[in-house]
This record gives structure tokens, C-alpha cells and sequence, in this order.
């Protein structure tokens, strides 16, 4: 195994083949890490060790996750303890994006109400050690479904409806928890939480945008028309995904893990499902515009409606409100990773194209509001 840099003598790349056998090759891997996207591991692995001794015994190991677009994720080996180490990617960061500090709060209260939250170590507000704020959490093991059915799930019966059904039950079991009892009522302030929400995202876009867009300004207009009142306060991931979700390779009838709390809130849970729609296949969106959706042969929307209204007893009839939003909010993730590739501030190629992933996000949000 090779010395990560040349000046360090202890801190190294993990060997992410490890401990790997036929079955764990189905599970979500570290890779090596990105280029650009190193860190100061010398000074992390003093600040680690000084804070969770606990935690931090035998030689120090990294890796990166290289599956999500925004934040940054590292898995931190210590011996033969695994944990994963989160912060928000370089360059110029949104107004309340990529909020580590939040991301704890939630993961340090929220898993013995809701087991699919792993548990956080640790959070460092210190921009020094490592060039942001950050956190360490509990390293959980799996399969996500990223864009099309793992392999692990090939022979699965009825896979693509199971692992569905499973999304919408974690989803729904997430909208009722109690949030009193899961000591998170400090977390949002729902009342106007759609009303901030608008406002938010149409300042990102203005923040993001590298050319003007009618789609994107008449949407905004016709949302802020016709405002839907909220059923029920609940906590709201703010990008509960498949790809934000863990499943055992033995198992697609149950999320076990869900990740990436950084956006999360007290509101409408309607605004969360919107969202994990809005990353669903569509009729009406050319795949080689939005490259991100989910391929194979999974149920459509209509049936992800009807099982998350059975999970969560709640009335769904506003739905085209709820979509139109959430494409409009995808729309602007687009803008802004494309932005950070346009300005320089990230080498990742998969970032080059998502301009035009914004522009038909941007159509198909204003379609969603004329029906």
C-alpha cells in the first residue's frame, strides 16, 4: 500500500478492496480519492484523535465516496473501525446549503425514533482543520440504487416494486415520526416554511443562473399564486432519494440506512415526496437532457402516490403544485453544480452537463402547473 503523499509517514489511502469477498462486491464501495478533492489528513487525524480517543486507535486510512454531487464524502478507517466523514464540497456555497451543523443535530437525536438515521461521532465547526465545517458519523453498509437496479437484486423477484415500495415506506415512516419525542422541535420553524421555501430557492437561482430563463420565472410566479396548506408538521429530509438510501443485498423490501440530512426541516412532508419524484422517470423529459433518472423497469409515479397515501394517510390531490416546485428546486441543484463547473471550482466532468439538465427541469416545472 502506497504512502498517500510523500510527506506524510502514517496517514494512508485505504486498500478499498480490503476485505472484499464475492458478496460484500455487491455493497456501496469507497473508491480512491478524487483529485482536487484532497484534504489536509495530517491535521484531521490529529483533531480526530484528540477528540474521540475512543474511536481513533491503529493506523489512520481514507477513501471516497464518489456517488453523490454536492457534498463531499470520505470513509475514514481507524484500525478496523469504519466511520464516514461528510463536509460541503469546495468552492462557493449557497445561502443554508450543505449545513453540517444541522446535519448533526438530526443524526445525533434522530435514530432511536427513526433506525434508517445512522448515529453522528462528531461535528467540527473549525474551518481550520480541514477547510470547512464537518462531520463523523456512524459508517453503515449496503447497496444503493443509484440509476438503475443493482446487480444484487437481478434474480429478485418483482425487485423494482419492492424496492419502491420499500422508498415510500421509509418516506412515510419518516413524515410520522414525532418530532416532540424525537427532541427535533427546535429543528424548522414550520409556520411559513413553504412561503421561506420559495423564497430560498428563487434566491438560488438568481445566485446560479448563468443565463435567464422564462420557464424558471413564470413557475416562480404561479407557485407563489397558489400555495397549498399543509396537512401535518412534519420532519422533512429535503432530498429523500433512492440514492440517499441503503438497502441489504438480500433484501429490497426495506430501507435500512438514508443519508445526507444537511437540508433537513420541520414542514410539509408533501414537499419531500415532490422531491423524490422530481427524480423519477417522466414521459415528458428527454433522458439524454437529464441523465441522473432512475433506468429499468420500476413503477411509475402514480403508483409511488398511491403507496406513500397509504403509508402516510394523507391526501394527495395537490400534487401537481408539489411536483411543479420540486422540479423547479432540481432545476436549480442543476444550475448550481453546472455553475461551480463553469466557474472552475470543481474538475468533475459529470458537472458539464447539467445546464441543460436545469433548462428541461425549468420546462417541465411549468408544465406541471398547466396540467
Amino acid at each position: 500500500m502506497h504512502i498517500f503523499f510523500h510527506q506524510l509517514s502514517r496517514v494512508r489511502p485505504l486498500n478499498v478492496f480490503w476485505a472484499l469477498n464475492a458478496g460484500a462486491m455487491k455493497l456501496d464501495q469507497a473508491k480512491n480519492i478524487r483529485k482536487g478533492e484532497e484534504l489536509n489528513w495530517e491535521k484531521l487525524e490529529a483533531y480526530l484523535r484528540e477528540e474521540l480517543p475512543d474511536l481513533t486507535t491503529g493506523p489512520m486510512e481514507v477513501a471516497q465516496f464518489h456517488g453523490g454531487h454536492a457534498n463531499l464524502t470520505y470513509l475514514i478507517r481507524f484500525g478496523e473501525r469504519e466511520m464516514v466523514l461528510r463536509r460541503p464540497p469546495f468552492g462557493k456555497i449557497a445561502p443554508g446549503a450543505h449545513d453540517m451543523q444541522r446535519e448533526y443535530r438530526v443524526l445525533s437525536r434522530l435514530n432511536d425514533h427513526f433506525a434508517p438515521a445512522p448515529r453522528a461521532h462528531l461535528l467540527c465547526t473549525d474551518p481550520d482543520v480541514i477547510g470547512a465545517e464537518f462531520i463523523l458519523m456512524q459508517r453503515r453498509n449496503g447497496v444503493v440504487v443509484r440509476y438503475k437496479l443493482p446487480e444484487c437484486f437481478a434474480d429478485t423477484p418483482d425487485a423494482e416494486n419492492r424496492l419502491s415500495d420499500a422508498l415510500m415506506k421509509v418516506c412515510a415512516d419518516l413524515h410520522l415520526v414525532d418530532v416532540a419525542a424525537a427532541g427535533l422541535s427546535e429543528l424548522g420553524r414550520p409556520e411559513g416554511f413553504i412561503d421561506r421555501q420559495l423564497r430560498g430557492w428563487a434566491k438560488r437561482w438568481a445566485l446560479s443562473k448563468t443565463e435567464e430563463n422564462a420557464d424558471m420565472d413564470q413557475t416562480m410566479e404561479r407557485l407563489l399564486e397558489e400555495v397549498p396548506a399543509p396537512q401535518r408538521v412534519s420532519i422533512v429530509h429535503g432530498d429523500l432519494k433512492f440514492d440517499n438510501c441503503q438497502f441489504q443485498p438480500d433484501n429490497p423490501d426495506e430501507v435500512t440506512s438514508v443519508f445526507d440530512w444537511d437540508m433537513a426541516t420541520l414542514g410539509d412532508p408533501l414537499v419531500d415526496l415532490a422531491g423524490l419524484l422530481s427524480f423519477w422517470p417522466d414521459p415528458e423529459l428527454d433522458p439524454r437532457r437529464v441523465p441522473v433518472l432512475l433506468a429499468g423497469d420500476f413503477p411509475d409515479k402514480a403508483y409511488l402516490k398511491e403507496r406513500y397515501a397509504a403509508y402516510s394517510g394523507l391526501d394527495l390531490s395537490r400534487m401537481d403544485w408539489y411536483e411543479s416546485f420540486a422540479c423547479y428546486k432540481t432545476a436549480v441543484i442543476a444550475q448550481q453544480l453546472y455553475r461551480r463547473f463553469a466557474d472552475g471550482a470543481t474538475q468533475d466532468q459529470r458537472m458539464a452537463g447539467f445546464g441543460e439538465t436545469a433548462k428541461a427541469m425549468a420546462a417541465l416545472a411549468f408544465r406541471k402547473l398547466r396540467g
